[in-house]
C-alpha cells in the first residue's frame, strides 16, 4: 500500500464487502459474516505485507494496532466490526495520500513547470532547440505564456513577466531593456526578445527545480519520531485492552479498545503537516529541503547572519559624485564608465552599469592599460583618462589632490577618482548599501522569538561595525575566514539552536555545521545552496521572516493536531474499556478523529 492506486482498490473491496454482507443479512445471517469477512481479510493481508515489509527495515509502525483489531475482530466472530475497521483503515489511508498529495502542490508545481525547448535566433531566422543547447549569448524569442528556459536580460524595449512561481508576487511585473530575467518567469505580454546571461544548467530554475527534487525525497525527522515512539503507543493500548479484560472479566472488552485506537493520528497529522508548512514556504519563494529544517527552524533562538549579500546587496553601487570646478557629475561618470569598459573588475562594472542606468551613451575607448588592481587609463573622445585609486590618479594628475575630495566619506566606502587630460575632474564614491527591508527584517526576527542575532563577515572590521551599528546589533565579528564563521557558529550553537543566513562560497561550511543554514537566493553560490537546509529563492531579505513565521505555523498546528488525536484516542480507549463503546461505532468514532487531524494538518497551507 504504498501508492495511491492499489490503496484505492483496497477500500473498494473494504465498501463492497460491507454492502453486500448489508443486503445478504435480509437473507441469510451466515451469508452476510461471510461477505463482511470478504471485505476484511484482503486489507488485512496486505496489512500484514506492509507490517513485515518495516519489520525488516528495522521500522516498528502503529499499523501493527490496526491488524491486531481485525484479527481479534474475525477471530471473535465480530466481522462487521472486522469490515468497518477494514474500510476506516483503508480510507484513512487514502485520505492521508491525498492530503500529502494536496499539501505537495505547490512543490510539484514547480517541478512542472521547467521548459524543455526554447525559440533561438539563429542567422536571422527562428528555430526551437533543446534549452540544453543554449550558450551565454545567445538571443531567444519568448512568446506569450512562455516560461523563460534560461536566465537572461531584456533586449526589447520592454517586457511583461509573471514571476509568482519565483517570488509569490500575485501581479506581473514590468521589465525595461536590460533588466533581468530569470528563468522560471513567465511571459504574461506580447513576445519579447531574451539574451541569456546563462546556460541553462546553471540557471536560476534549474536550481530551484534541482534542490526541490532534493527536498520532496526528505522524510520529516516528526515522522521518525513517530515510529520510534509508536511501540509505547502499542503498549499503552495492549495495557487499557488488557486491563478491561481483567477487570470485567469479558475478553471481547479487547476488541472495542484496539478498534478506537486505530490509526493513531500521530501517523497521519504529522506528516501531512510538515509536508504543507513546506508547500507553503515554496509558494512564497522559499525552499525547505526536509521536514527536519522545517521543525529545526521553529525551534532557533540565535541567527548569524553574513554582511555581504545578506544584509546588504552584495555589490558597490554608486552613491555619490563629487566633481572639481568645471565638471558635472554625469559627464565624470560616462568618461569613467567608458574607459572601465575595457576592465573586468567589480567596482569597474559597477561603474558601467550605473552609467547605463543613467541612460548616458558611453564611448570606445583606446590605448588602454590597467594596472591590475590600482587603476587603469587610456583615451576616450580624443581626450588621456585616468581612472582608479586616489594615489594611482594623484600620480597620474597635474592638478587636484583627490584626497581633498575625500572628507566626511562614510565608513566602507570605496573611492575612484577620475582625472582628465592630466587634471582632477572628481572622484566616485561606491557603497554596498544595506537592503532597504534590512531593519525591519531584524525587528520582525527578534518578534518571532529569535533572541540573540550575531553579524559575522569576512569584510572589514570597520565596515562590518557601521552596518551593525547602523542595525543595532551588539555583537559583530569582521575579517572572518570560512574556518573563523565555523567556530562563531559552533560558540553559539553550545548556548542554543542556531541558523546561519549567508550567500557566498566562504558560507558554505558555516551553513553546513549551523542548526540550519539559510542560503541567500537560489542564484548564490552552488555551495552554499548545497549546504544550507533553507534556499531563499528570490533575493529578498523580507522572505528570512516569512520562513521562519512558516516554520513556527507549522510546528504548532501538528502539535495541535497530535496532541489532540492523541487526547481523543486515549480517552476513546477508556471509554470503550468500560464497555460504553461498541466495536463498530468506535471504529467509526476513531475515523472521525483521523479525518479532523488531517483537516487541521492542512491548515499549515494557508
Amino acid at each position: 500500500m504504498t501508492s495511491f492506486s492499489p490503496r484505492s482498490v483496497l477500500v473498494a473491496i473494504a465498501v463492497a464487502g460491507l454492502a453486500g454482507g448489508v443486503f445478504a443479512w435480509a437473507i441469510d445471517a451466515g451469508w452476510a459474516r461471510w461477505a463482511w469477512m470478504a471485505g476484511t481479510v484482503p486489507v488485512l493481508a496486505a496489512l500484514i505485507f506492509e507490517i513485515i515489509t518495516s519489520l525488516r527495515r528495522g521500522e516498528v509502525g502503529l499499523d501493527l494496532v490496526a491488524a491486531l483489531s481485525m484479527s481479534v475482530a474475525l477471530a471473535f466472530g465480530e466481522e462487521l466490526a472486522g469490515n468497518v475497521v477494514a474500510l476506516m483503515y483503508a480510507g484513512g489511508q487514502v485520505l492521508e495520500s491525498y492530503a500529502e498529495g494536496r499539501a505537495r502542490r505547490e512543490m510539484t508545481a514547480l517541478l512542472g513547470r521547467a521548459a524543455h525547448s526554447a525559440m533561438r535566433y539563429v542567422d536571422g531566422a527562428l528555430e526551437e532547440v533543446p534549452i540544453g543547447q543554449l550558450v551565454v549569448g545567445d538571443l531567444i524569442l519568448l512568446r506569450h505564456g512562455e516560461v523563460a528556459p534560461v536566465d537572461g536580460v531584456l533586449v526589447s524595449p520592454e517586457g511583461l513577466l509573471d514571476q509568482s512561481v519565483l517570488t509569490g508576487e500575485s501581479l506581473p511585473v514590468g521589465k525595461r531593456a536590460e533588466d533581468e530575467i530569470l528563468s522560471g518567469s513567465t511571459n504574461a505580454g506580447d513576445p519579447v526578445q531574451v539574451r541569456a546571461t546563462r546556460p541553462a544548467a546553471e540557471s536560476t530554475y534549474a536550481n530551484i527545480v534541482r534542490l526541490v527534487a532534493q527536498a520532496q525525497e526528505s522524510k520529516a525527522p516528526s515522522v521518525r519520531i513517530a515510529d520510534r515512539y509508536a511501540i509505547w503507543f502499542l503498549v499503552l493500548t495492549l495495557v487499557i485492552a488488557g486491563l478491561a479484560w481483567w477487570l470485567s472479566g469479558d475478553m471481547t472488552r479487547i476488541l472495542p479498545v484496539l478498534v478506537v485506537a486505530t490509526p493513531c493520528p500521530l501517523i497521519l497529522a504529522l506528516p501531512v503537516a510538515i509536508i504543507s508548512g513546506m508547500s507553503r514556504a515554496a509558494k512564497g519563494g522559499v525552499l525547505v529541503k526536509s521536514g527536519g529544517a522545517i521543525e529545526a527552524l521553529a525551534k532557533v533562538k540565535t541567527a548569524i547572519l553574513d554582511k555581504t549579500g545578506t544584509l546588504t546587496f552584495g555589490q558597490a553601487r554608486v552613491s555619490e559624485i563629487r566633481t572639481a570646478e568645471g565638471w558635472s557629475q554625469d559627464e565624470i561618470l560616462r568618461l569613467a564608465a567608458s574607459l572601465d569598459q575595457a576592465s573586468s573588475h567589480v567596482i569597474a562594472e559597477a561603474l558601467v552599469a550605473e552609467a547605463k542606468g543613467r541612460g548616458l551613451a558611453l564611448s570606445m575607448p583606446t590605448n588602454v592599460s590597467e594596472t591590475a588592481g590600482t587603476g587603469l587609463e587610456g583615451r576616450v573622445d580624443g581626450k588621456r583618462v585616468v581612472v582608479g585609486g586616489s594615489r594611482f590618479v594623484r600620480d597620474r594628475s597635474r592638478e587636484g589632490d583627490p584626497y581633498a575630495l575625500r572628507k566626511g566619506i562614510a565608513e566602507g566606502s570605496v573611492v575612484v577618482a577620475v582625472a582628465v587630460a592630466e587634471k582632477l575632474a572628481g572622484i566616485i564614491i561606491l557603497k554596498d548599501e544595506l537592503r532597504p527591508d534590512a531593519p525591519a527584517m531584524l525587528a520582525a526576527l527578534r518578534q518571532a522569538g529569535i533572541d540573540r542575532i550575531v553579524l559575522a563577515s569576512g569584510d572589514r572590521q570597520d565596515v562590518v561595525d557601521a552596518v551593525a551599528g547602523k542595525l543595532g546589533i551588539t555583537d559583530a565579528f569582521g575579517e572572518l575566514t570560512p574556518s573563523n564563521k565555523v567556530d562563531v557558529v559552533a560558540r553559539e550553537s553550545t548556548s542554543a539552536p542556531t541558523m546561519m543566513v549567508g550567500d557566498g562560497v566562504n558560507d558554505a561550511p558555516a551553513l553546513a555545521s549551523a542548526t540550519v543554514g539559510i542560503a541567500m537566493g537560489a542564484r548564490g553560490s552552488a555551495a552554499s545552496s548545497e549546504s544550507a537546509d533553507v534556499v531563499l529563492l528570490v533575493d529578498r531579505i523580507a522572505s528570512l521572516t516569512f520562513a521562519v513565521t512558516v516554520a513556527h505555523r507549522t510546528r504548532r498546528i501538528a502539535l495541535e493536531s497530535v496532541l489532540i488525536g492523541l487526547g481523543l484516542s486515549i480517552a476513546a480507549m477508556i471509554v470503550a474499556a468500560f464497555g460504553y463503546l461498541p466495536p463498530v461505532q468506535g471504529a467509526l468514532f476513531q475515523e472521525a478523529i483521523d479525518i479532523a487531524v488531517i483537516v487541521n494538518a492542512l491548515r499549515a497551507l494557508r
